[in-house]
């Protein structure tokens, strides 16, 4: 999985990609090719006990 700048390119790469918000990240999904997975956004803060 690729951590891109821009997702704008990443959707342009094929026509069944999706661009999907989930827990504050962007994710690009493509299920008919999966190469073709990204991700855009910082992790979230880590939990110490």
């Amino acid at each position: 999985m690729q951590v891109l700048s821009s997702l704008k390119s990443a959707k342009i790469r094929h026509s069944d990609c999706q661009v999907v918000r989930r827990r504050g990240r962007t994710y690009v999904i493509c299920k008919s090719n999966p190469r073709f997975k990204a991700v855009q956004g910082r992790p979230g803060k880590k939990k110490s006990f």
